[in-house]
């Protein structure tokens, strides 16, 4: 059963915060664009044909450790609990958790409209009695729960080790925010990417069918599709590059040449070689998975890996805070 669903409609105009992040991040030093402005449609369509190539591994390793865990993940859920998922994306993973945990409700919550619906009702085909109230939003800012899982138990679902995305101290502020949303004693089930060789990881993020790097210049063709702008695309090119102070993978786009441009009436210059930073992906050891999740106001109360340690799934709790050590 499909709730809330709202119609399908033409395009609208641009998001201010798009345009708001687009401007300062190109007027920035260094330039930077928020990640999260890569899922329109284009660029979610292709994220999921990314998640399908052989470099990529995070998606099948997690998949497999869903898949093994189930068992145990329908006892350690609340019974009749409403599973929140954040930045549900094509849901891929979702069955294998519905399935496990047999919820009353289901909430995906994205950013790209369009995919959200599409995704939530062949989702709600597939769980015909599960009702599914899909909330097109973005999670980085307040995210108002449907008033229908309101008395619920929660399990937010947080996959793909999306928390990799961010800067600690944001992944932090988002951890609390995702602890108000569901409640105190809440449970979280988060995926998190392990530190590994750079051989393993680089590939991963500029594989060699060029599907990475569509997927990060597609922002700049949005950019010009919604903002106006006449980037020249042939100006730029993908860059992946392993950062081992931050343990993060980065993602950029490098200027070949020296460009000008304009978005609406602002103008850009670019020289060669500089880049737009346009994503970071974490990696975590085991102690700072925890204490990230700690500082965020869930206790881990399981944790799963794969056999070859590349990957996690942590289970956690909003557990009453506590005022003294």
């Amino acid at each position: 059963m499909l709730k809330q669903e709202p119609e399908d409609g033409q395009a609208t105009l641009a998001d201010p915060h798009f345009r708001a992040d687009v401007l300062t991040g190109l007027a920035a030093t260094p330039r930077a664009i928020p990640a999260r402005w890569f899922y329109d449609r284009r660029g979610s369509e292709l994220f999921e044909r990314i998640t399908d190539l052989p470099e990529y591994y995070p998606t099948r390793t997690e998949t497999a450790l869903l898949e093994r865990i189930g068992p145990e993940l329908g006892g350690l859920a609340a019974p009749d609990a409403a599973v929140v998922e954040f930045g549900s994306g094509s849901s891929t993973k979702t069955p294998i958790l519905l399935r496990a945990v047999q919820p009353a409700a289901y909430v995906p919550i994205d950013i790209s409209g369009d995919f959200l619906r599409q995704s939530a009702r062949a989702l709600s085909a597939d769980f015909p009695g599960l009702p599914v109230y899909p909330v097109e939003a973005d999670f980085l800012r307040p995210v108002p729960l449907p008033r229908e899982v309101a008395d619920l138990p929660k399990l937010g679902f947080f996959p793909g080790s999306t928390i990799g995305n961010m800067q600690a101290f944001h992944a932090v502020d988002l951890l609390r925010a995702m602890r108000d949303w569901l409640g105190e004693g809440a449970r979280l089930l988060i995926g998190m990417d392990r530190i590994k060789p750079p051989e393993i990881l680089i590939p991963a993020y500029d594989d060699a069918q060029g599907t990475t790097a569509a997927f990060n210049m597609n922002l700049l063709e949005r950019i010009n599709r919604e903002l106006g702008g006449d980037i020249p695309l042939d100006a730029f090119r993908h860059r992946a590059v392993w950062n081992a102070d931050a343990a993060r993978i980065e993602m950029h786009l490098e200027a070949r040449r020296a460009v000008n441009f304009a978005i609406g009436d602002r103008m850009f210059h670019i020289p060669q070689g500089e880049t737009i930073h346009t994503e970071n992906s974490h990696k975590y050891g085991p102690n700072g998975a925890r204490m990230l999740l700690r500082a965020g106001g869930w206790t881990p109360i399981a944790e799963w890996t794969d056999p070859q340690d590349w990957f996690a799934l942590m289970l956690c709790e909003a557990q009453p805070l506590r005022r003294a050590p």
